[in-house]
């Protein structure tokens, strides 16, 4: 089996094709991602000689970097590359939209020609909206983004749909509630709440801390998403979900308490523009359908976390002491 793999060296990606090494060891797994600010190829350090798998640079945006990848033949497409950050969506969305749309859609349309066996794009509950109490969103749930991040993502869906209505391609859609675990870039809450409270340095809270997400530690998704790409049918959608539904208040005094840091770290700040309130996905599809239920509890994921940024300091020291850094000093400063 030939994998091209979109997006490799980010979060999701780095852990999905570890995680393919080590369950599916004969498949020839190619990386390729275009690097930018949280693509990190140390995510990958350890399988730079292992014989299935190798990196390639480039943008999927870029039509030439793009058709020289997919002349080596593919069997199966992963999309995992996008702008995935909402912050960053609410200061420059042309980004999310060149990357997450247009970037797939040129994806799209060159893998089809190859005859390419599933095109496996992997999305977000964020393209639901928010959820009221008690609501979940299932696959058939209109979609109603309110960040320039989800309305990218709710877009490059919908071109993933035509793709399959129109020209018969085998796509299939994941979404996927919020990932935790290894090697997530320190701007996400979990890693960005860690690696301050890690150097006693406050922890900016949107609004009051009451919204609300699911948490999946990032193996689980992994493992979800391998069984949606060998078990799932084209042209369907797939919610994956956790059912550890937590505020961001809650999520915080976790992190906290586990690191034996004083809850007088927290301090409310400016709510950021449409903050959805609530996250809330019903999964029992790929439950019925493909026989996929998470397995790590949050409390035991979380600590688990916890434990690899303590052992790898030196990985994410390096990513907050440069430009990164900046951005999100300037950010704080901005909402308060």
């Amino acid at each position: 089996m030939r994998v091209l793999i979109t997006g490799g060296a980010g979060f999701i990606g780095s852990n999905f094709i570890r995680y393919l090494i080590n369950n599916r060891p004969d498949w020839q797994i190619t990386n390729f991602d275009n690097l930018t600010y949280a693509g990190n190829l140390a995510n990958l350090d350890d399988l730079r000689d292992n014989d299935n798998y190798r990196f390639i640079k480039g943008d999927i945006s870029n039509i030439d970097d793009v058709r020289a990848v997919l002349e080596s033949g593919f069997d199966n497409v992963v999309n995992f590359a996008a702008e995935s950050h909402v912050d960053r969506s609410l200061y420059d969305p042309g980004i999310f939209i060149k990357t997450n749309v247009l970037g797939t859609q040129l994806l799209l349309d060159l893998a089809q020609k190859t005859g390419i066996s599933k095109f496996l794009q992997v999305s977000t509950d964020e393209v639901y909206g928010s959820q009221n109490v008690r609501e979940y969103a299932d696959e058939k749930s209109p979609l109603l983004p309110n960040s320039p991040y989800a309305a990218s993502k709710a877009s490059a869906d919908l071109v993933c749909r035509s793709y399959f209505k129109s020209f018969d391609m085998p796509v299939i859609i994941t979404r996927s509630c919020n990932n935790y675990g290894p090697f997530q870039f320190p701007e996400k809450v979990i890693p960005f709440f860690m690696t301050r409270a890690l150097k006693d340095e406050i922890l900016p809270l949107y609004g009051d801390g009451l919204n609300s997400r699911d948490w999946i530690y990032v193996e689980d998704n992994c493992e979800a998403l391998l069984r949606v790409l060998e078990s799932g049918d084209p042209g369907q959608i797939y919610n994956i979900g956790s059912n550890n539904e937590l505020t961001n208040l809650d999520l915080t005094q976790i992190i906290l308490k586990l690191l034996g840091k004083p809850s007088s770290l927290i301090k409310f700040v400016e709510d950021r523009p449409a903050h959805d309130r609530r996250y809330g996905l019903n999964f029992d599809k790929i439950e019925n359908k493909l026989g996929w239920l998470p397995k790590i509890r949050f409390i035991d994921g979380i600590q688990k976390t916890i434990d690899w940024y303590l052992a790898n300091k030196q990985w994410w020291e390096n990513i907050i002491s440069g430009e990164y850094r900046k951005f999100y000093e300037q950010h704080y400063r901005n909402l308060r």
